[in-house]
């Protein structure tokens, strides 16, 4: 798992599609999910470390972008 795309295509595995509309709202939510399905140990600790090194590694980004 690399990107954001390999984020949500984990998520896709257990019926989850995200889309808000707004692209940071869109990760936020993706955090929330992966929380969820972590608690319930659907997916590994590796996995969900991962994804949300990800995400938030997305956001700040973005963050950077509109900043400038």
């Amino acid at each position: 798992m690399k990107t954001v795309y390999d984020v949500q295509q984990l998520l896709r595995r257990f019926g989850i599609f995200v889309y808000v509309g707004d692209r940071i709202a869109d990760l936020e939510l993706m955090q929330i999910e992966l929380n969820e399905l972590y608690k319930q140990d659907c997916i590994l600790a590796k996995d969900y470390q991962l994804a949300i090194l990800i995400l938030k590694r997305e956001i700040r980004s973005i963050e950077k972008e509109d900043s400038l």
